[in-house]
């Protein structure tokens, strides 16, 4: 079988015990398949009260303790983890089956996939829930927007990213999606000079709150979201639609044309 990447996968059968990679996966495996998840990050925080061994971070996983597991198979993300720790654990004769998501419908095939083909499950009922509310789903008034990840230095969702693509369906434009890079770092001056009516501010990777983030673009109104409805992709997918557009519907354009928070 091959993965997301292309790379061949020899998947055992059955698939019995897994380590994830990737908080998104975690729920995505955990919800359609109690039990099978054996090892996690120290990030995957759903669902609560996940009761697995944990693997240090997506960047630096613990190899020796992966493979102390004895999974049949490690599911990652082609971004989110890095190269060199997928080359060891294949060296190492364990089976790594990578996701590579860059947008919504990407994210119903290869979830799909993932579940279907590399571990042999069925087909669960909330990935069908999660394709049609999203394909119903209309998209709200157009708006121009910057969606900050990270300050000090600040760092923005640019060209090609699962985020983009889901706030694109939302009816809301990236003012940085044709940037040349992913995640480009933007000088704070820029940013706020950039004509966009709106700043979007996630609650992770970096935790964005009232108190934290708002403040540094004065005049322009901001929609705190959730991060993991924003960026994650598995069983949160269903809900998304409706979570992130009732905070965007907390936006509103002023008289003046300027938007204004209600």
């Amino acid at each position: 079988m091959r993965d997301d990447t292309g790379a061949d996968v020899p998947v055992r059968r059955p698939v019995r015990r897994v380590v994830s990679l990737v908080p998104s996966l975690t729920e995505t495996l955990a919800v359609t398949a109690p039990g099978l998840l054996v090892g996690a990050t120290d990030w995957c925080s759903h669902p609560v009260g996940l009761d697995v061994v944990r693997i240090r971070g997506t960047k630096n996983p613990d190899l020796d303790a992966i493979r102390a597991l004895e999974p049949d198979l490690v599911v990652g993300n082609a971004e989110e983890n890095r190269a060199p720790d997928v080359a060891a654990l294949r060296a190492a004769g364990v089976p790594v089956w990578m996701t590579e998501i860059r947008t919504v419908d990407g994210a119903l095939v290869s979830l799909r996939r993932m579940l279907a083909e590399g571990c042999g499950l069925p087909v669960p009922g909330w990935l069908d829930d999660a394709a049609r509310v999203w394909a119903a789903h209309t998209p709200g008034p157009p708006r121009r927007a910057i969606v900050p990840i990270w300050r000090r230095p600040w760092m923005v969702l640019g060209r090609d990213t699962f985020a983009g693509d889901v706030l694109a369906r939302l009816g809301v434009a990236n003012v940085y999606a044709g940037h040349p890079e992913r995640y480009p770092k933007v000088a704070l001056e820029e940013l706020t000079a950039s004509g966009a009516d709106l700043v979007v501010l996630p609650d992770e990777p970096y935790a964005f709150t009232a108190g934290d983030g708002p403040e540094a673009f004065p005049g322009l109104p901001a929609a705190l979201v959730s991060g993991r409805y924003l960026t994650w992709y598995g069983p949160s997918l269903v809900g998304a639609p409706a979570a992130l557009a009732g905070a965007l519907a907390r936006v509103r354009p002023s008289r003046t044309g300027r938007p204004r928070r209600r």
